[in-house]
């Protein structure tokens, strides 16, 4: 018995120390994170020697770093599930314990005010309690930054650092930060010459908004820089950036030098052209100008609109010379001087050619002429000659031998300026030759009158200008107010047309004449009377007239054998009754012709009148 009792103390012992050894493991991540409005799960895995569905699981929620007292938002046992109702969370939380050993506490949408310490609690009836914790942290992603620079320039002569533009990054969180860009060189504090001030605000919706301010003391090397802000703010994934645009600021810089520059028109000026002249001050804002020429003051109206240049219209060669531009800077009072700069201009020019000797020249066939012709020039010109539109030479003297009719005409002087395009002049110069006419063409033109008309017209050469005449020999066509004469414009000819009839042939003849004699030729016209076409026929039509004459014919000896009958009948035809006569007995008469007619029945004969009317006996 003693051993007995021995015996169940000892295993009672071991009992008591097994339920002491008991634990529950619980695991937890130690942080979550979540963007705002999304979804975000915190998963309890914890482990127990007993069995899983007799423990007890409450979640708590608690401020993190504070002394606050812990909210429970969730309890379960194996008798239920209970969500309270007066927690933050209300409304939002759902909690899965599918997976024994498992509890996710599931949150959505996520809200700032849940960036909470989340406590999971675990125990049983009979063993103490084990817990784990979970920081959740919440981010907001900002907008992009925008950036804005002053509207006024910035002097380079300020003393102290002045505010050049300003960024703001909204709803953000946590707080955003901050970073000025001048190119892409970060900007940091330096005293004296740059400086960064913050203003943060918190929103009603709980996020923030910054706006960085960057002050400096700019440089003339800053106008042709850009600037930029860069904002840096946390997210689930780690660290963003996001960067602004990119901005210019006017920097306000003294002058240091100008230059007088012509800009219109590129290259050479000629008379009557538009120039412009313009100075440039290498300051900003650009210092008051003022210009001269040849040492006086130009006329304002000479200026353009923003008082920076000279406006020179159908310029002349008196507006050549010296022009001057003088700037007085007053940005920096204690470096202020004057600065000049001066250019030339030169207008060239082309003088109206002049021609020796002058038009019109009249020469003698077999002579010569010697011509110049010249124009007084800014620039090194050369000169060429045309006739009628075709090159003759070039050179300033134009040397014509052994006039002929063919020397005739008009020349053409132009003088040209290489260099210079456009800058050019010419003179004219007729020369006539005198002599003999000579006709050079006689052509022909069918008026399409419906009258047969045509029109002669006959070219002449010659100097006097010749009178023409014209001649029809083999007609007697009266040319009053059928001929037309006309001088050549320009002299040294003539042009006349006649305006004929032409129903059969005919010869045309064109006479010039001056007082060095005359000229003469004969032009042959074709009749212009329309030939006789014949009516085209077929094979097939031929012989339907031949069938139709033969048809008539034989109705025609039908009806004729009708009618003799007829009169036979009636006596009206005599006839002899000894019956029929000999033919070859009958006394022969040239000037009869006997026609015998046969019947069947009878000697009765017909005998036809002789052609002289003469009745012949039977």
């Amino acid at each position: 018995m003693a051993l007995s009792g021995f015996v169940l103390a000892g295993l009672y012992i071991l009992v008591l120390a097994s339920q002491s050894l008991a634990t529950i493991e619980i695991n937890m991540e130690d942080r979550v994170e979540v963007l705002l409005g999304k979804q975000v799960e915190i998963s309890c895995q914890y482990k127990m020697d007993s069995d899983p569905s007799t423990a007890i699981i409450q979640w708590y929620t608690k401020p993190a770093g504070s002394n606050s007292q812990r909210q429970r938002i969730f309890y379960k046992d194996n008798t239920g599930a209970i969500l309270d109702q007066d927690s933050s969370l209300a409304g939002r939380v759902t909690v899965d314990d599918s997976i024994p050993g498992s509890v996710v506490l599931i949150v959505e949408p996520v809200q700032l005010e849940d960036e909470l310490l989340f406590i999971c609690h675990v125990n049983t009836a009979t063993e103490d309690g084990k817990e784990g914790m979970t920081q959740l942290r919440v981010f907001s992603k900002p907008e992009v930054p925008k950036i804005q620079g002053v509207h006024n320039g910035i002097s380079v002569s300020e003393k102290d650092p002045t505010q050049i533009a300003t960024c703001q990054v909204k709803n953000g969180y946590p707080l955003p930060n901050i970073t000025w860009y001048r190119d892409h060189t970060p900007l940091y504090m330096k005293e004296g010459e740059l400086g960064v001030t913050n203003q943060v605000t918190r929103d009603t919706n709980n996020l923030y908004t910054v706006i960085s301010a960057l002050h400096m003391k700019v440089k003339k090397e800053d106008k042709d820089a850009f600037f930029y802000c860069e904002s840096s703010y946390f997210v689930p994934e780690g660290t963003r950036m996001t960067e602004s645009d990119r901005i210019k600021i006017t920097v306000h810089y003294p002058s240091t030098s100008v230059e007088l520059r012509q800009v219109l028109p590129e290259g050479l000026v000629k008379e009557g052209d538009t120039v412009e002249i313009r100075c440039f001050a290498d300051g900003n804002p650009t210092p008051p100008l003022t210009f001269k020429h040849n040492g006086e003051d130009l006329n304002e109206q000479l200026l353009t609109d923003d008082q920076q240049g000279v406006v020179l219209r159908e310029a002349t060669r008196s507006d050549g010379g010296k022009y001057t531009c003088t700037a007085l800077d007053f940005l920096d009072p204690e470096t202020l001087e004057e600065l000049e700069n001066h250019m030339e201009l030169s207008v060239h020019y082309l003088d109206e050619t002049v021609v020796v000797p002058k038009s019109p020249v009249v020469l003698s066939q077999g002579s010569s002429l010697q011509a110049t012709c010249n124009a007084l020039s800014s620039l090194d010109t050369y000169t060429v000659w045309f006739k009628d539109g075709q090159y003759v030479s070039d050179g300033h003297t134009l040397k014509i031998s052994n006039a002929s009719m063919d020397t005739f005409g008009t020349y053409q002087c132009l003088v040209t300026a290489p260099k210079l395009p456009g800058l050019q002049s010419q003179s004219f110069l007729e020369v006539f030759v005198q002599g003999q006419p000579q006709i050079t063409d006689v052509r022909e033109e069918d008026l399409q009158d419906g009258e047969n008309s045509v029109n002669i017209t006959c070219v002449v050469q010659g100097y006097p200008t010749p009178s023409i005449t014209w001649d029809l020999p083999d007609q007697e066509q009266d040319l009053n107010g059928l001929s037309s004469s006309m001088e050549i414009p320009g002299g040294g000819g003539a042009i006349s047309t006649l305006t004929v009839k032409a129903t059969s042939k005919l010869s045309v003849v064109c006479e010039a004449v001056n007082e060095f004699g005359k000229d003469s030729r004969v032009h042959k016209i074709e009749s212009m009377e329309p030939e006789t076409t014949p009516l085209p026929t077929t094979t097939t039509q031929g012989s339907g007239v031949i069938i139709a004459v033969l048809i008539i014919c034989v109705l025609l000896l039908a009806i004729l054998g009708s009618v003799l009958y007829f009169l036979y009948k009636k006596g009206k035809i005599p006839c002899g009754r000894s019956g029929k006569q000999d033919l070859t007995k009958q006394k022969s008469n040239k000037d009869a012709i006997v026609m015998e007619m046969k019947t069947d029945k009878s000697d009765e004969a017909v005998l036809l009148q002789g052609v002289n009317g003469e009745k012949k006996a039977p």
